[in-house]
């Protein structure tokens, strides 16, 4: 699970979640920490361009006002349509 700073806590629950350093206060980020929120950084921008790529869809951007049950269908919908885009560029 990668995260953002906003979610410092998640690691208590979510052993395998990766959040970025904060800089403690009136210190400064140790050259590694740095590093390692770059890379953190480069593998989380992949999955913000995929929502940003998604809530183009209007039914993912805003509130979702249809029968729940059929969510999830064209949930599945929308992200084969994404997939099929991806695979033919």
């Amino acid at each position: 699970c990668l995260a953002d700073q906003g979610y410092q806590g998640i690691v208590k629950i979510h052993q395998l979640s990766q959040t970025p350093h904060k800089k403690p206060p009136k210190s400064k980020l140790s050259p590694l920490q740095k590093e390692e929120n770059r890379k953190l950084a480069s593998k989380r921008i992949m999955i913000e361009h995929v929502y940003r790529h998604l809530k183009i869809f209007r039914i993912l951007s805003e509130r979702y006002r249809n029968i729940i049950k059929r969510f999830c269908l064209r949930f599945n919908l929308i992200a084969a349509i994404y997939n099929y885009e991806l695979c033919c560029k």
